[in-house]
């Protein structure tokens, strides 16, 4: 069997694709780790627990540790550092968690969708949102007044209208400005400034950091919608320009190098991220946490190795991908960069 070995030209280590040369049985032997096993601690360090996921290595465990350290690595070396996420996380209490990363400095681009926004305004404006169940009765919520997320609900009066108070507020001081055009980064920098003494909002934390939102999608949300109408209702001239953040995109892309990149679930704020990262030659560094499977071509469910054909991850970049809910998973890995030397 071991002579078989000889034809393997890529070897699969620690959820890490590495090239290797052609190797014979004991080479091959030699490269390998045993795997090790572990014992909890109801008082172990987060830190202690992602040791313990390197060293029982399998399924995800092992990719998870081995995210943790090419993160450490991979934030420390890069210009470009990106984090991106999809809004139906910060409906839930990850916001906390989103934002302290944010807020940590060790990322300087954000690309998420306007799911995000929506949730995070809701949120400050005091809108609350409650534990449910998947399986609750949505016609039955429907009547009460409640939107259901997954296994979160949401009051109707604690989303929308509240998105369309903080935009109406929003828009007098986009007003005052007398600036006309904007790009959407722009304008989210300044709900930010608005946001900037709350402790758990995404765009607070952005504001704080200095570290520049991109939501590619952001008419397709409350918040965009809202945008809309509160112009249309006002007679206003200001034009909200894409083409801006594209431009600054560019500013930030362009000049190579390569780059960094924690993509938290799929669709738009996934591909934008590297899409744009082409264009520097593609990732050095990646990172994919999903749920989202590869069998039906999806992009959310695409690992690193599709988008190498691409040129937006490089053929020789440090990459893992992890399985995992991403609010299982995320605390962990945040912890682990977080703290970690």
């Amino acid at each position: 069997m071991f002579r078989l070995l000889n034809d393997f030209k890529l070897l699969s280590l620690k959820g890490c694709y590495v090239g290797v040369a052609v190797m014979g049985s004991r080479e091959f032997s030699e490269a390998l780790e045993p795997v090790a096993d572990c014992r909890v601690r109801p008082d172990m360090t987060v830190s202690e627990l992602v040791e313990c996921y390197e060293a029982m290595h399998g399924f995800m465990a092992g990719h998870l540790a081995e995210a943790a350290r090419l993160l450490r690595q991979a934030l420390r070396s890069s210009k470009v550092r990106v984090f991106t996420f999809t809004g139906n996380l910060v409906a839930t209490g990850l916001r906390g968690v989103i934002s302290q990363l944010v807020s940590s400095g060790l990322f300087n681009v954000v690309i998420t969708t306007t799911g995000a926004v929506d949730h995070d305004i809701a949120r400050h404006e005091g809108g609350v949102y409650y534990k449910g169940s998947f399986e609750a009765d949505d016609s039955e919520l429907y009547e009460r007044g409640y939107h259901r997320l997954g296994n979160v609900l949401i009051p109707f009066e604690s989303y929308g209208a509240k998105v369309e108070g903080f935009v109406s507020k929003l828009f007098d001081k986009i007003e005052e400005s007398g600036k006309e055009r904007w790009g959407v980064y722009e304008i989210l920098r300044l709900a930010g400034e608005m946001m900037e003494g709350a402790e758990y909002s995404v765009l607070g934390a952005a504001y704080r950091a200095g570290v520049p939102v991109f939501v590619p999608g952001w008419p397709d949300g409350a918040f965009g919608t809202a945008l809309f109408t509160e112009a249309n209702r006002r007679g206003s001239r200001i034009v909200v320009d894409y083409f801006e953040d594209m431009k600054a995109l560019a500013d930030i892309f362009f000049p190579g190098g390569g780059g960094a990149a924690l993509i938290v679930g799929g669709g738009i704020s996934k591909h934008h991220a590297i899409w744009w990262s082409q264009f520097g030659g593609g990732l050095d560094w990646v990172v994919y946490v999903t749920t989202a499977s590869e069998y039906d071509g999806s992009l959310s469910g695409a690992h690193p190795r599709e988008a190498v054909s691409w040129g937006k991850v490089k053929a020789r970049a440090r990459r893992v991908f992890v399985y995992a809910d991403a609010t299982l998973a995320l605390p962990i890995l945040a912890a682990g960069i977080l703290g970690g030397e």
